[in-house]
């Protein structure tokens, strides 16, 4: 109980000396604006100093509550125009999938130009089983699109593969360069071999031919190869791809080598598909109907 009046009297004095202070402070305060008397003298070193001190604080107080402000207002704009960097962003790169897609286009229309006696239907692939290489890949078109087995496929640059299988609103296409023994030959020439992928070869971009006649016809790289007449599923004339390498075997009759795919696999987005098989052709050609049975070893 002691303690507290104490402290409670404490209190009381402070607060005293507190107002006499203040009191004083005031007093010198006025001295130092009429600058005379001894007291003016004091309060040039006192009141003086603590009101520069007090001015300075306020200034820097203001000061840092104006860059504040900028700051705010700096972000701001920057979250402003990062958001119309994002936009434009997004936009650059919808346009150039536009661009990429335009190509696209044009390559199958030069292709649909350059094999017009084919209807043909444009499609879009939509998976793969190999990612690098599109070995397997399904397209966006089925039978409700007239779509049926051993329909070739074309890229924009030549012929991709042949449909093996079909859904209602889709197929699968087996690429080129998984298929064994499909006939072809040297467009210049018409000398036949047979073409055969496999995903080793491909590692490297190539496929191999075999089995062309090593006769006084002149094979040179950059020759284009083509699918023969006598292939049972391939239409003939379809661009397989471009000779890189020949050479003549050991038996000396034969000649074997390797091809580029005119078809990037890497790259394959949109294709063409032939409307017709090889079958439908010879069964016209013959007079019987589309459903006769198909026979032969080479496709």
């Amino acid at each position: 109980m002691k303690a507290k009046n104490q402290f409670s009297l404490s209190s009381k004095y402070w607060l005293l000396i507190l107002a006499v202070i203040c009191i004083i402070l005031m007093g010198l305060s006025g001295f130092a604006d009429t600058g005379k008397g001894p007291l003016s003298w004091v309060a040039g070193y006192t009141i003086v100093p603590m009101q520069k001190g007090i001015n300075r604080v306020g200034m820097w107080m203001s000061d840092l509550s104006d860059n504040f402000a900028t700051l705010q207002e700096v972000k701001s704009e920057n979250e402003k125009l990062q958001a119309k960097v994002d936009e434009l962003t997004v936009e650059n790169s919808r346009l150039q999938q536009e661009a990429a897609e335009l190509d696209g286009y044009k390559e199958l229309f030069k292709m649909h130009e350059s094999t017009g006696d084919y209807p043909k239907v444009g499609a879009r692939v939509i998976a793969s089983e190999n990612n690098n290489w599109f070995s397997k890949f399904t397209i966006d078109k089925g039978e409700n699109d007239g779509i049926k087995v051993d329909m070739n496929v074309l890229s924009g640059s030549g012929l991709a593969g042949i449909v093996t299988e079909v859904g209602p609103n889709w197929s699968t296409v087996s690429a080129i360069i998984d298929e064994k023994n499909v006939s072809a030959m040297m467009l210049t020439s018409f000398d036949k071999c047979i073409v055969s992928g496999d995903l080793t070869l491909i590692q490297d971009g190539v496929l191999r031919f075999e089995e062309l006649a090593n006769n006084e016809n002149e094979v040179l790289a950059g020759e284009q190869v083509v699918t023969s007449n006598i292939s049972s599923k391939y239409l003939q004339g379809l661009l397989i791809g471009y000779v890189s390498e020949v050479s003549v075997d050991a038996n000396d009759l034969t000649r074997s080598g390797y091809i580029i795919p005119a078809t990037d696999y890497r790259k394959l987005r949109e294709v063409l598909v032939i409307t017709t098989t090889k079958q439908d052709v010879m069964d016209r050609k013959a007079g019987t109907p589309d459903d006769a049975d198909n026979s032969g070893t080479q496709e």
